[in-house]
């Protein structure tokens, strides 16, 4: 996501690439940016571990690393009074509530999924459960790479909440089935089933870049907005 997050801003001359972080003793620190992603020329950026000194170089802080990381560097954001975009899923309840107490003191947009399409599901689904009644039931079908860590995936929980709002029921009464296999980039399906049919609301992600682009999206979004917490809701309605 970091490299894919990268080249693109490189092609929006809204965004410059102020800083690149990684792991401490990850191959790439140390190395030019460019080097690192791919480009076909140096961008006088070398990726650095120091996470304070990289955030305190830029305007908005896009993350999509583990959750205790994310965590950690929502801590910064909040101490460098910096914007961020958090893509990261995973995050415990004690983790999300660090990142809203965060999002007191700076503009955090915090999606489980960057894609303009998957924002838009989010709605379907609770209309379309609303309207169908207590006679359908709902699940959840998520498909993803056999690298991804976390599952059910963020989206999918996101999901199943907006199904459990819609049907007045606990999330956990939506039941989630999450495959992890191969190259998958990411399917979302939302299953309602009722007497005599069934509709199916899918979404298939061809390439992370959908993502990247989402990401930019809101880190255009957030730059210069009031503190607090957002999603991507908040960014699709400012665009529209």
């Amino acid at each position: 996501m970091g490299r894919s997050i990268a080249l693109l801003a490189l092609q929006d001359p809204a965004f410059t690439l102020s800083a690149a972080v990684e792991a401490a003793g990850h191959e790439a620190v140390g190395r030019d940016l460019g080097l690192a992603i791919g480009h076909p020329s140096d961008l006088g950026v070398k990726v650095a571990s120091d996470a304070r000194a990289a955030i305190a170089q830029g305007d908005v802080v896009i993350e999509f690393t583990t959750p205790d990381v994310t965590v950690a560097h929502a801590q910064l954001a909040q101490e460098l009074r910096k914007a961020m975009v958090i893509g990261t899923t995973g995050l415990s309840d004690a983790q999300l509530q660090t990142v809203r107490l965060a999002s007191k003191t700076v503009p955090i947009v915090l999606s489980p999924n960057m894609s303009p399409g998957v924002n838009v599901l989010f709605e379907l689904a609770q209309a379309a459960a609303q309207r169908l009644g207590p006679d359908y039931d709902a699940e959840v079908v998520e498909c993803h790479h056999r690298q991804k860590q976390d599952a059910p995936s963020g989206t999918a929980k996101r999901l199943r909440e907006a199904l459990a709002a819609a049907k007045k029921q606990l999330p956990g009464a939506i039941p989630v089935h999450a495959v992890r296999a191969g190259d998958i980039v990411g399917d979302h399906t939302v299953i309602l089933a009722g007497p005599a049919e069934r509709l199916e609301l899918t979404h298939r992600a061809h390439s992370r870049e959908v993502f990247a682009k989402g990401a930019l999206r809101a880190a255009r979004f957030i730059a210069g907005s009031p503190p607090g917490l957002y999603d991507m809701s908040h960014v699709l309605k400012a665009a529209g």
